[in-house]
């Protein structure tokens, strides 16, 4: 299915500004499909002169009127006619007479979509209509909640149509656990005091501590009379409660924790009282807190590992340092430096949330380290990286990191020795399989000769047993060496974008 932006740009007659806004519209379409007991369908404009459906939400709490999703579809011809009107007139228009769809009595009511251009002397630009669409087959009598919750949906449409809703102010990806209209209603006058709250919404604030109705009383009152005395408090807050801005907060007392969304309503720009939406998201707390805690954990753990790798390997190097054998202090500095490189992939770990590692990041940094240990006096190395490995997952950068560390201190340990050269690193990345070569402008290898040593049999382990990859050395025609890595993609995630 396409995308409501992939639908407005294949007609051609939108903007950027008007696509950004119908998205924060469509955003908002289940909280005015639940205010409106209806099916919300938001279309716009195509080039002949029709009109075509680029979102669709059902209402939670009634019975839908289309049980399949009409996005995508050209506006049906029984609704072209009040559309356009909508467009055309900027003004609602609703269905002079029940509408019968599919065997099912409706009523229809066109919205025009409007959006703000500039200053006050420019003209607002209509970028598209919304229809409500209310199933009236099972029509009954309604209760005082639903038409509170109709009344607060015509507030709402009459702020589409003069472009006061959505509020570009408001913020832009809903917190985990953001209330619905089904959670909990407050409905506010123009000095913040209550007018409605729904059974929900005063179970929510009977939780935090408040024992008597809401109704009649000054919300910012009432939720500055629970809080605790001397907590710190989200510092948005007063502005949420007294209904003057289009904000989020959260409310903690007693353990319990209701999430507040505030939508300040307008006519024709001036404010005339306020949505409060409320929500109990105590355990969603919990579970981000217990989140927050195990990933400080794991990044201190990481942290841990690293400083201990670090020691670890300081002590290799004073030991080689006090070795007289050529042969042990050799190996010494060759643990060292294979200790060194696990180091840096958790040194990298612990900076970060994610357990995946910017592997172009921890390569460079162990390149600097194998340059400086691997060159000997007489050996003077270049190393140059092209192309990028991008984002690995940890469990296989640690592998791949000790692989490439082994072959580049071969390519300057024994190809480069007592000369001058250079050793290349070429990374490939695509969506199948991850490549690396690792060249080097030194003496060479006889053909079809591999090493037999302690790093050959390491590489050889890390990329064929742990990465499921494939490894081949060959000489370059004329001189050096070549090592070719290929690791297939399905044990290294997706590409980086």
């Amino acid at each position: 299915m396409s995308t409501l932006s992939e639908l407005v740009y294949a007609q051609g007659r939108s903007t950027d500004a008007d696509i950004e806004w119908l998205h924060r519209l469509a955003g908002d379409g289940q909280l005015l499909a639940d205010l409106a007991f209806a099916d919300i369908v938001i279309w716009v404009p195509t080039s002949d002169d029709s009109f075509i459906a680029v979102a669709h939400t059902r209402p939670s709490g009634a019975a839908t009127l289309f049980y399949r999703d009409i996005v995508g579809d050209l506006v049906r011809p029984q609704w072209r006619t009040q559309v356009r009107d909508a467009f055309t007139r900027i003004a609602i228009v609703d269905s002079a007479s029940p509408d019968w769809f599919e065997e099912t009595p409706t009523r229809v009511r066109a919205v025009p979509i409007v959006r703000t251009v500039g200053g006050p002397n420019t003209q607002p630009a209509v970028v598209g209509v919304l229809t409500r669409h209310t199933n009236l087959g099972e029509a009954r009598t309604p209760s005082r909640q639903q038409i509170t919750f109709n009344d607060a949906a015509d507030d709402l449409f009459g702020m589409i149509a003069s472009a006061d809703f959505p509020d570009l102010a408001a913020p832009t990806s809903p917190r985990r656990g953001a209330p619905r209209a089904s959670d909990g209603l407050i409905r506010m006058d123009v000095d913040g005091v209550t007018t409605f709250a729904s059974p929900n919404a005063l179970s929510a604030f009977n939780r935090l501590g408040f024992d008597d109705e809401l109704e009649g009383e000054s919300l910012l009152e009432v939720t500055t009379g629970i809080l605790p005395k001397g907590r710190d408090f989200d510092e948005s807050l007063p502005i949420v409660m007294a209904g003057r801005a289009p904000w989020r907060a959260d409310v903690e007392a007693r353990g319990v924790t209701v999430s507040l969304r505030t939508i300040p309503l307008k006519d024709h720009g001036t404010r005339i009282g306020a949505l409060v939406l409320c929500r109990d998201v105590t355990e969603i707390r919990h579970q981000e807190q217990e989140l927050i805690t195990k990933d400080a954990t794991i990044r201190e753990i990481h942290h841990r590992v690293k400083n201990n790798l670090q020691t670890v390997a300081s002590l290799l190097r004073i030991q080689s340092r006090r070795t007289h054998s050529d042969e042990a202090r050799d190996a010494l500095t060759h643990a060292m430096r294979r200790v060194a490189a696990i180091a840096v992939v958790h040194d990298t770990l612990s900076e970060g949330l994610a357990q995946k590692v910017d592997f172009d990041d921890v390569f460079d940094r162990v390149l600097k380290l194998v340059a400086e240990v691997a060159a000997s006096p007489n050996t003077r190395a270049r190393t140059r990286k092209t192309g990028t490995f991008g984002t690995l997952p940890s469990e296989y950068a640690t592998p791949l990191a000790l692989a490439l560390t082994e072959l580049v201190t071969n390519a300057v340990e024994h190809g480069l020795v007592d000369q001058e050269g250079e050793v290349e690193i070429i990374a490939e990345r695509t969506e199948e399989t991850l490549g690396v070569k690792v060249r080097d402008t030194g003496v060479g290898l006889p053909e079809g000769q591999v090493g037999r040593g302690l790093g050959t049999q390491i590489v050889r382990t890390l990329i064929q047993g742990e990465l499921s990859g494939t490894i081949d050395w060959h000489t370059l025609v004329g001189s050096g060496t070549e090592v070719t890595i290929e690791i297939p993609m399905r044990y290294l995630g997706r590409p980086p974008l």
